[in-house]
């Protein structure tokens, strides 16, 4: 159906006075006015229908819209369904899709840290095995230190090897580094290796740290002592004897030590002897007895001395005040003995000082 104008209508053109023109001006306003009064009217007139006309205009448009709506509701609710209904599918095919790629990322990341891994220990070997090359290097220069190369020593006709001179000021060195002698105190003395019937010793008063083939000198057994012999000469002299022809047949080598503990024990009023009370002095020392010096008697004194080496096993005997005399076959054995008997003492000492029962 045609739609009715929704604006006023529009006021139709006034057609020209056909007729001869007005007489006057009061008659042309009078013709205005009725005009325009006309116009009203047929706008009052027309006003009514226009507003009852309004509403049927706005229901149809109102129930298309509800219509629109309420399609497009029906459109929009089965497309939702789907929309849940879609994510559910793939979760469970992409699941293990995505922890294929998890799965891989730790294998790799395990080689790569083995891989490292296997990389430290090997640099970690390399620098072990450069360490311990760098240590045997040291080892070789502290012992080009310790034993520094030594000329033979010749003392009226008696030659002493460089090897016996590097042995002496080595044993000189550690004796001294472990406390059993002390610069200018105590005395080491071996036989000559090539020829029993010669005794080789240190010089008396000589700086033994500093030991080298002048500190020596030499002399054969059962005679004078030679030029520079130390004071106890008489009593190295009847122990290498002794301890050549009762215990080693042979080679024979004494070390006066005076070690503070044993030298301290020995001091002891009415002691006759020191009893070491740890398990490996009672078996690699014993007991070993204690000798007053006697200058006045010097035969008196060395009878004494052999006495006390019997009665302890050939390997000790204490001076009372005086430091101990160690007997070996050799050097290093006479060491062993003189810093175990030191060892013994100072567990002896330590006991006492602890109030401990024994």
């Amino acid at each position: 159906s045609p739609k009715p104008p929704s604006g006023p209508p529009s006021i139709p053109p006034s057609s020209p006075p056909s007729g001869p023109p007005p007489a006057s001006i009061d008659e042309t306003n009078e013709v205005i006015e009725d005009s325009e009064k006309e116009d009203e009217k047929i706008l009052q007139s027309k006003a009514p229908a226009m507003e009852e006309t309004e509403p049927l205009e706005e229901v149809p448009e109102e129930s298309t819209e509800q219509v629109d709506e309420g399609h497009s509701e029906t459109e929009e609710t089965p497309a939702v369904e789907p929309h849940h209904s879609a994510p559910n599918e793939p979760e469970t095919v992409e699941e293990p899709a995505a922890e294929a790629p998890t799965q891989d990322v730790v294998v790799q990341l395990n080689d790569d840290q083995q891989a490292q891994a296997e990389m430290e220990i090997a640099r970690l070997n390399a620098e072990v095995e450069r360490l311990r090359m760098s240590m045997a290097g040291a080892v070789d220069v502290i012992e080009e230190l310790e034993t520094p190369p030594m000329p033979p020593a010749v003392i009226e006709d008696i030659i002493i090897g460089a090897h016996i001179v590097s042995d002496f000021a080595r044993l000189a060195r550690q004796l001294d580094r472990e406390q059993l002698i002390r610069a200018t105190m105590g005395t080491i003395a071996m036989l000559h290796p090539d020829n029993l019937g010669i005794m080789v010793s240190t010089r008396n008063r000589v700086l033994l740290p500093r030991l080298d083939e002048r500190g020596l000198c030499a002399g054969f057994l059962g005679k004078a002592a030679p030029r520079g012999a130390p004071q106890d000469w008489r009593t190295l002299e009847v122990i290498l004897a002794l301890a050549s022809s009762a215990v080693t047949g042979g080679p024979a080598a004494v070390i006066h030590s005076h070690g503070p503990y044993t030298t301290a024990a020995s001091c002891e009023k009415d002691l006759v002897l020191v009893q070491p009370i740890d398990k490996i002095g009672k078996e690699q020392i014993g007991n070993v007895i204690i000798v007053d010096p006697d200058d006045d008697d010097p035969a008196d004194f060395l009878k004494q001395i052999t006495e006390a080496l019997y009665q302890g096993g050939m390997r000790c005997v204490v001076v009372r005040g005086m430091g101990a005399y160690a007997v070996g076959a050799n050097l290093d054995q006479a060491w062993a003995n003189a810093a175990m008997l030191e060892h013994s003492m100072r567990i002896v000492l330590l006991a006492r000082q602890a109030n401990l029962k024994v």
